[in-house]
């Protein structure tokens, strides 16, 4: 995957009394770029997130001595700011093209190939390759699920962990899901926030999904098409062939994205193979391939805040309130890739004017990783 990573990445981590000038809440992409932005300014900047690695759903699951995209599944270059970070990975070898057709099949009818007006990327070694790219220099304290937020008396943030670790730092961007950042606020003392921003903040819904990854024996007969978006589907969304992805594969492996009803119904079911299975079974009557209902193994995972339902068309959500305040992700402005990675620059350019205003890099923080 080209350089090693210098990012500094701890957990747990004894730092009560010193003191930042910036804590970004969230690891995904909108919160590496903000902080890419920010440190490359010069400004201290800590990343708290509470997962074990980075990248959001830039995710790839080690299961049975292979790997599995179960997040973002692929990266499609638009938009100037995706683009040019898909071309630099691509020259450093961390991303390929996967394939010229992606299929769809709509309810009822036959698979049909979809010509592409611009190709899908891949990570071979799995799409966290991205994040880690992104995370390159940066502190990040992982396993850390910040409990709340409160101003202190020198009007500085003051943020709690959940393992009871405090942060204090000057501003505060939170880059993660919207649902995620209104629990974060109920802990926030006095009305320092207004009615209308908290409104605007709960207005945004999101889609789940339920994924799973199974893999199989090497002797069956591996299906021509990679990929396979399904229309109208009551129970499918999405199901990919990803062990094609990989150099060498040990064995077949598909991911496969349930509808967004299907994984409303059965979200919160406790028997959450059997839901899989059911996935499965669907999947194999809808690509005409019976044993992918017989897996050698099978992995669920939930996907809460998979998709922005309702997303903000403004690029990132600024408090009006004395201490620097500001809320990015993909969804605020659309729910894409490209979406998180301008969100996250408009994030530290909001922050940026209240502290020393110094000159950001903007699209060309990429040239120094």
């Amino acid at each position: 995957m080209g350089e090693t990573p210098k990012t500094t990445v701890s957990s747990k981590s004894k730092i009560q009394n010193r003191m930042t000038d910036i804590a970004v809440i969230g690891a995904g992409m909108a919160g590496l770029v903000c902080a890419q932005q920010l440190t490359q300014a010069g400004y201290s900047v800590i990343i708290i997130d509470k997962s074990r690695g980075v990248g959001g759903r830039l995710a790839t699951r080690r299961l049975h001595d292979t790997k599995a995209d179960h997040g973002t599944c692929y990266l499609k270059p638009k938009g100037e700011f995706l683009q040019r970070l898909i071309n630099l990975l691509a020259q450093k070898g961390d991303l390929e093209v996967w394939t010229d057709n992606l299929h769809v099949k709509n309810h009822g009818s036959s698979l049909a190939a979809n010509a592409q007006s611009s190709l899908p990327y891949t990570a071979p070694e799995g799409m966290n390759v991205i994040a880690k790219f992104l995370a390159q220099g940066l502190e990040i304290h992982r396993g850390e699920r910040v409990k709340s937020i409160n101003l202190d008396s020198q009007n500085q943030w003051s943020l709690i962990s959940e393992s009871n670790e405090k942060f204090t730092v000057g501003a505060v961007v939170v880059a993660i899901p919207a649902p995620q950042a209104v629990m974060i606020l109920e802990s926030l003392s006095g009305n320092l926030l207004s009615d209308t921003f908290l409104e605007k903040l709960r207005s945004v819904e999101y889609y789940p999904a339920l994924t799973v990854m199974s893999g199989y024996p090497d002797s069956i007969e591996q299906p021509e098409w990679k990929a396979i978006t399904f229309k109208d589907n009551p129970v499918l969304g999405w199901i990919g062939l990803d062990s094609s992805k990989r150099k060498n594969p040990i064995q077949p492996h598909f991911v496969i994205h349930s509808s967004a009803d299907f994984a409303e119904k059965y979200f919160e079911s406790e028997d959450l193979e059997k839901v899989g299975r059911e996935i499965l079974e669907n999947a194999a009557i809808n690509v005409n391939l019976s044993w992918l209902n017989n897996p050698e193994w099978i992995q669920v995972h939930r996907w809460r805040y998979a998709f922005p339902k309702t997303p903000l068309q403004q690029s990132c959500l600024p408090a009006d309130i004395s201490s620097p305040l500001v809320f990015c992700g993909d969804w605020c402005g659309g729910n894409l890739v490209e979406s998180a990675i301008v969100s996250g620059i408009a994030a530290a350019e909001y922050i940026n004017s209240k502290l020393q205003q110094r000159e950001l890099p903007g699209i060309n923080f990429l040239d120094v990783l």
